[in-house]
């Protein structure tokens, strides 16, 4: 058997974290074991389908490195085929036309309530003979449930579920208005995609034994069942916008890396021993369902931090620094150009060493394509006071002299004016880090000025001491 697996969302909003992580388990979970990973793109919600919608879904999963297989299939184009099945079971007497009411239903099921009972249809028309119906009045499709036994999952995250069919009531198949119902266009697409695994969130789980009773009304094999435990937010609710970034969206914006946040979904209810930091390569080779766990995991932050942090440190430079120049076009007062980025290129192993996020490593590196004059921060004004002034001026006429504007000249030109005027090294570093990036951080003092340039360090100088 060759494994297919399916994401299959709606494309109503954006890609929320639980909705990404079951897509991540669906592909791994595939190409562990040399299958293939499918999309399907449950817009049959027109209104609410956009292709706006539909793009940042896409969007979303390529930024995660989640590439189907084959083209997306869209379910809205499919509703002939879920017509037909549906004609097909009441051709073979295995479902029937119910001609309730709005008022009828609702009436019944607030009779049920007020009987204590479950509020479920009561088979009204399950056995009348057609010949009773309304002429011209509008009907659903109901598919005749079993009233006898019980259906039996084996699901391969829940172990073996049970439901008394007596419990489950004649499930619509068909609106009144001719449209398929959700229930039922999943079951029709996920059996003629040959999809072999659906892998969902365990709040599906209840819609599962309503779709097996499609599916065995068809004939048609059951997939496997993995039903996957939800993501909760730090305090045990269910997650939202007040628990923080809530979809991969949010998460690219508050810059953390794809590898990253991959990495933390995967460790968020799959365990393999202590692996934490995994390639996408180690966890293709690791992942099963076997590592799953059945409970609700809950959302921790400063752990993604940390994630992002130790991929960040693992990046390739000049990736980071093509991301930082992007983020950089919406801070103000920072050229951007060849010579910001060629700085922020020299600067970014000291930089990334430094940040958790994008965000964070952009507003580190942002000194580098400052113009002139600099805004200082309160502890950055108060290092550039008289002694600080004197300082400036002083190593200005060194670092002026230097035929070599390197890391180790500058270093050298430091310690030897130090030296002459009985400083410590700190007191002629923290005036001119403060003259050169505004503030009281930035990577070693000798590299930052090498990245800056002579021209560009000589020009803050002359600026602060104005």
């Amino acid at each position: 058997m060759t494994i297919r697996t399916r994401f299959a969302p709606s494309p109503t909003g954006l890609l929320h974290v639980g909705n990404a992580r079951a897509a991540l388990f669906n592909f791994l979970y595939a190409r562990h074991h040399g299958g293939q990973f499918l999309l399907r793109v449950e817009d049959t919600d027109r209104e609410r389908s956009t292709q706006k919608a539909v793009d940042v879904l896409l969007d979303g999963l390529k930024w995660m490195g989640l590439t189907p297989d084959e083209e997306p299939v869209f379910q809205s184009t499919r509703q002939d085929r879920h017509t037909e099945v549906a004609q097909d079971l009441l051709e073979r007497g295995l479902a029937y036309r119910c001609y309730c009411t709005p008022e009828e239903l609702t009436a019944m099921r607030e009779k049920a309530m007020a009987e204590k009972r479950p509020p479920r249809y009561d088979g009204t028309w399950r056995d009348r003979d057609p010949s009773e119906a309304p002429e011209g009045a509008p009907f659903a499709v109901r598919l005749k449930a079993p009233r006898d036994g019980e259906t039996i999952i084996k699901d391969l995250v829940q172990g073996e579920v049970r439901v008394a069919n007596a419990e489950m009531d004649d499930l619509i198949i068909l609106r009144s208005d001719g449209t398929p119902t959700y229930l039922h266009a999943v079951v029709c697409d996920d059996h003629d995609m040959g999809i072999t695994h659906v892998m969902r969130g365990d709040d599906h789980l209840t819609n599962t034994f309503r779709q097996a009773m499609i599916y065995r009304a068809m004939g048609w094999d059951l997939p496997y069942f993995a039903h996957l435990p939800l993501i909760h937010g730090p305090d045990g609710a269910k997650l939202s916008k007040r628990h923080g970034a809530a979809s991969v969206v949010d998460f690219r914006d508050e810059g953390y890396l794809p590898e990253a946040l991959c990495n933390y979904l995967l460790r968020l209810g799959w365990g393999h021993g202590d692996a934490e930091i995994l390639s996408r390569e180690d966890q293709i080779r690791l992942f099963d369902l076997d590592g799953v766990g059945r409970s609700p995991s809950r959302m921790d932050y400063a752990k993604l931090s940390h994630f992002n942090s130790v991929w960040m440190r693992q990046a390739d430079d000049a990736r980071l620094t093509d991301d930082v120049m992007e983020r950089l076009k919406s801070h103000e007062n920072v050229a951007i150009n060849d010579a910001t980025r060629s700085r922020v290129l020299a600067l970014m192993p000291g930089l990334k060493e430094r940040a958790k996020t994008l965000v964070e490593l952009t507003n580190n590196a942002a000194f580098a394509g400052f113009t002139l004059p600099l805004t200082f921060t309160p502890k950055a004004e108060k290092l550039l006071g008289e002694d600080g002034q004197k300082v400036l001026k002083g190593i200005r006429l060194a670092l002026a002299e230097l035929p070599h504007f390197t890391a180790e000249a500058i270093d050298d030109a430091l310690r030897a004016y130090a030296e002459t005027n009985t400083l410590k090294l700190g007191a002629v570093a923290q005036p001119l880090r403060a003259a050169m990036t505004g503030s009281t951080t930035s990577p070693g003092i000798d590299l930052t000025l090498a990245a800056l340039g002579q021209d560009e360090v000589l020009a803050r100088i002359d600026s602060a001491i104005s």
